[in-house]
C-alpha cells in the first residue's frame, strides 16, 4: 500500500473504479509522470505482424502498443508482459539494467491489468520459443481506473485463441461493449466480419453499375414498410416528423429522375418489440434498378448473397447453428400459398374469403381477432408454419395484394402481386418486388391502406401524395429489394442474437 494517502482526491470515486488503482495514477502524477498528457505513440507493427513475420523481424528495432493482458510477472530484475493489441497478443521482456530504476519500479508497483502501454524494443525468440520484444523502453499511456475482465487464454483445435471467463455476462457484453470487445477476440471477429459484410455489399453493387445515394432520415410521411415510426420534433419549422422505417419511396423518386441504378444503405427505424432477430434501428440496404423486374431482382440477390459468403468465408457455403447452408444458386422458389398447403395443410380455396380463412385460424387453434384481412392472414400462417422450415436459401412469392401495396399484381391473379422475400436459416433476409410504376394503381391501394388506417391498423401504409405526383411524371419499369444487414451478417457469422452483429445494440436504461 503507497505510503502517501493524500494523493487521493476528496471528491467521491465513482462506483467500479479500483481506489488503488487511483492512488497509483495519483503518484505518478505527483511526479509530473502523468499517462494521459501523453497525446501520441508511434507504432511501426502490431503483434499479428510481429508474431507472423519472426523470421524478417528478429533483432530488428519495433514500437507496439495495447493493453497489459495480466499484470507484470517479475523475475528478480527482470519481468515478462503480456501485451494485447487490435490484432492479438505478444509478449514483452523487460531488464531493469536496461530501463532504468524509475521504470523498473513502475511496473512493480503502478501497472496493473489493462493498463495501455507503448513498448520499443527488438524481436526476439525466449528460450521457451516463444516470440517477443525485448523492450528498452516504455510508456505508460493511459491508466485503467477500472479492472479489466480478462479471462485465461487456451487455444483451439484450430489454433485460435479464446479467452475463459471473459465478460460471460450479456449485460456486460452489450451495455459496456468496449470491454466486451477487449476481453472477448470472437466477439471483435464477429463484429468486423460484419463491417465485411458492408465492405463486400458495396464492392458488388459498385461493379454492377449502381451508385450509391442518400436520402432523409426525417420525413413527414413515413411510408415504404409496414411498420409503426417513431415521432420527432423540428423546432424551427414547428413541425412533427417521423424517423424512416424504409428507403424505398425517395430512391424510386430517384429512378423517375433519371437515375437507373441506384442504392443506399443506411439506418432506418422502427418502434416495435426487440428480440434475438429485431432491433429498433437497423441497417438497411434497397437497391432499384430502372427497366428490370423481380426475376432480375432475383438473379441480384443470388449474386450478392454469393460474393458476400465468398468475402467472409472464401467459399460459397457456411456454417450456421449446426445446418450447413449452400448458396449455390438457383435458390428454391416457392409460392407462398403452396408453402401454406405442404406445412400447415390448408388448402389455397380456404383462403380467399375473410370468413374462410378466420376458420381455418380456428382449426388450427390461432387467434384471429386482430387479423382483418386475408392476406394478414395468410402472412401470418407462413410466419407459423413455413417460415421456420426454410433452411436453405428459398424466395418466398406471390404475396397477397393485401399486404403488398408497393408490388405489381401478378397478371391475370389480381389477388397476388410480384413480389418475393428470401429466406435462410428460418430468417426472412429481404424483400423485392417488380414496383407499381402506374400511378393510378399506386392511389388505389394506397387508398385501400388508409381505409385500414382510419380502422385502426398503425402498420397500414399511409397515402403520399408527393409520391404519386412523382408516379404521375412516369416511372420506367422498375426492380426494387431491400434487406436488413444486421440480419444477414448474424445468419453469416453464425451469431445467436442480432445484438452479437450490432456494436450498440438498444438496451434499457441502466438506471
Amino acid at each position: 500500500m503507497s505510503e502517501t494517502p493524500d494523493i487521493l482526491p476528496t471528491e467521491p470515486i465513482a462506483e467500479g473504479v479500483d481506489p488503488e488503482r487511483l492512488r497509483k495514477l495519483h503518484e505518478l502524477r505527483a511526479e509530473g509522470r502523468d499517462p494521459f498528457a501523453v497525446e501520441r505513440f508511434p507504432i511501426t507493427h502490431h503483434a499479428a505482424d510481429v508474431l507472423a513475420r519472426f523470421e524478417a523481424l528478429e533483432n530488428q528495432t519495433v514500437s507496439v502498443a495495447g493493453r497489459l493482458f495480466q499484470p507484470p510477472r517479475l523475475m528478480g530484475k527482470a519481468a515478462f508482459l503480456d501485451l494485447v493489441d487490435a490484432t492479438g497478443r505478444i509478449q514483452l521482456y523487460v531488464r531493469r539494467d536496461e530501463i532504468g530504476d524509475e521504470l523498473f519500479d513502475d511496473l512493480k508497483r503502478r501497472l496493473d491489468q489493462g493498463d495501455i502501454i507503448g513498448v520499443t524494443g527488438f524481436v526476439f525468440r525466449t528460450r521457451t520459443g516463444e516470440i517477443s520484444v525485448h523492450a528498452r523502453e516504455f510508456t505508460i499511456l493511459a491508466k485503467s481506473l477500472r479492472p479489466m475482465p480478462f479471462g485465461k487464454v487456451y487455444e483451439t483445435e484450430e489454433g485460435e485463441e479464446r479467452h475463459t471467463g471473459a465478460a460471460r455476462d450479456p449485460e456486460l457484453r452489450y451495455r459496456q461493449r468496449y470491454v466486451d470487445l477487449n476481453v472477448r477476440p470472437e466477439s471483435r471477429e464477429r463484429l468486423v466480419n460484419r463491417i465485411q459484410v458492408v465492405r463486400a455489399m458495396r464492392a458488388y453493387l459498385d461493379g454492377q453499375g449502381y451508385l450509391e445515394v442518400e436520402t432523409p432520415v426525417l420525413q413527414t410521411i413515413a411510408g415504404g414498410a409496414a411498420a409503426r415510426p417513431f415521432l420527432t420534433r423540428h423546432n424551427a419549422l414547428h413541425l412533427d416528423l417521423h424517423l424512416r422505417i424504409s428507403l424505398e419511396l425517395y430512391l424510386k423518386r430517384l429512378i423517375v429522375g433519371g437515375f437507373e441504378r441506384v442504392y443506399e444503405i443506411g439506418r432506418v427505424f422502427r418502434n416495435e418489440g426487440i428480440s434475438t432477430r429485431h432491433n429498433p434501428e437497423f441497417s438497411l440496404m434497397e437497391l432499384y434498378a430502372a427497366y428490370a423486374n423481380l426475376e432480375d431482382m432475383m438473379a441480384l440477390v443470388e449474386g450478392l448473397f454469393r460474393h458476400i459468403c465468398r468475402a467472409l468465408h472464401g467459399q460459397e457455403h457456411f456454417s450456421f447453428q449446426g445446418h450447413q447452408i449452400s448458396l449455390v444458386a438457383p435458390f428454391q422458389r416457392l409460392p407462398i400459398l403452396e408453402g401454406i398447403r405442404r406445412n400447415a395443410g390448408v388448402a389455397p380455396e380456404e383462403l380467399t374469403t375473410l370468413e374462410s380463412a378466420h376458420a381455418v385460424l380456428g382449426r388450427l387453434g390461432l387467434p384471429s381477432e386482430d387479423e382483418p384481412t386475408v392476406g394478414g392472414i395468410i402472412e401470418k400462417l407462413h410466419e407459423r408454419y413455413t417460415q421456420p422450415t426454410l433452411i436453405q436459401p428459398t424466395f418466398i412469392t406471390d404475396f397477397p395484394a393485401e399486404t403488398s401495396p408497393l408490388a405489381k399484381k401478378v397478371p391475370g391473379y389480381p389477388s397476388l402481386t410480384r413480389r418475393f422475400e428470401v429466406y435462410m436459416a428460418g430468417a426472412e433476409l429481404g424483400n423485392a418486388f417488380s414496383e407499381i410504376n402506374d400511378p393510378l394503381d399506386q392511389r388505389e391501394r394506397f387508398t385501400a391502406q388508409s381505409v385500414l388506417r382510419a380502422g385502426g391498423d398503425a402498420e397500414a401504409h399511409p397515402m403520399d401524395e408527393d409520391y404519386l405526383r412523382a408516379l404521375e411524371y412516369g416511372m420506367p419499369p422498375t426492380g426494387g429489394y431491400g434487406g436488413g444487414i444486421d440480419r444477414l451478417a448474424l445468419i453469416l457469422t453464425d451469431a445467436p442474437s442480432i445484438r452479437d452483429v450490432i456494436l450498440f445494440p438498444q438496451l434499457r436504461p441502466e438506471r
